[in-house]
């Protein structure tokens, strides 16, 4: 929901809360939706994928990270949405394990959904569900074509990588453990490729990064409040 999403945050202000960006699509139509059951529901799947809160850490960094990383906007959407969207979720690995120019199997993206929701899909439910998510990873930038869809290699900005980072840091993980992890590999970058992106991040005030050798500490002071930072379990 790229376009949408896009479509939203250009039209309110940036410490908007849920309920106007509720308002601003069920009663002032501000996506341009034919009538009200289908505003509710682009309400209601943005609200899912995006929880559209701006106490939630998720959604707060990509809004902030949204306004100085255009060319980063497709990343940091998928990224928030694979956090949030466990179907999603389970389409990534057959998607990342693609070499590039490789096209598409829809039956391995079918199996990778299946076996995470097991038989609670019918069959006519997993090929909506597998054409959503290959609709996503196109958006994203991972997929191109229309019917046939093949693997691109997309480039990570400095604030989506410091957003997959911060995925990663919230689960617990510190130092060198955030350059790899599902969250990361979704920028197509090595992990030495990462912490030179990562040092542009920092210039950014998207993280802060200390580094010597192999020894390297990111945190974000300063797109997290102390009280998240404190919540985040470390994993050892």
């Amino acid at each position: 929901m790229l376009e949408e999403l896009s479509t939203l945050l250009d039209s309110l202000a940036r410490d908007a809360g849920r309920a106007d960006y509720l308002a601003a699509i069920i009663e002032n139509n501000a996506l341009g939706k034919q009538t009200v059951a289908t505003r509710k529901l682009t309400a209601q799947r943005l609200t899912e994928l995006y929880t559209l809160e701006s106490n939630a850490p998720l959604f707060r960094v990509l809004r902030r990270f949204w306004h100085d990383d255009a060319a980063g906007r497709p990343l940091l959407a998928l990224l928030c949405a694979l956090a949030r969207d466990p179907l999603l979720r389970a389409t990534a690995e057959p998607v990342l394990a693609m070499f590039d120019g490789e096209e598409l199997s829809r039956q391995k993206m079918t199996d990778a959904i299946r076996a995470t929701v097991g038989g609670r899909l019918n069959d006519a439910t997993l090929d909506k569900v597998v054409r959503n998510a290959s609709s996503s990873w196109a958006q994203s930038g991972h997929l191109q074509g229309r019917v046939r869809k093949f693997r691109q290699k997309v480039r990570p900005t400095p604030l989506s990588t410091a957003y997959a980072l911060m995925l990663g840091y919230l689960q617990g993980l510190r130092g060198g453990r955030l350059f790899e992890t599902t969250w990361t590999r979704v920028l197509d970058a090595s992990p030495a490729e990462l912490r030179n992106v990562a040092a542009e991040a920092k210039r950014l005030n998207g993280l802060d990064l200390k580094s010597a050798g192999d020894v390297i500490e990111v945190g974000f002071t300063t797109v997290l409040t102390p009280q998240e930072i404190k919540d985040s379990r470390v994993t050892h």
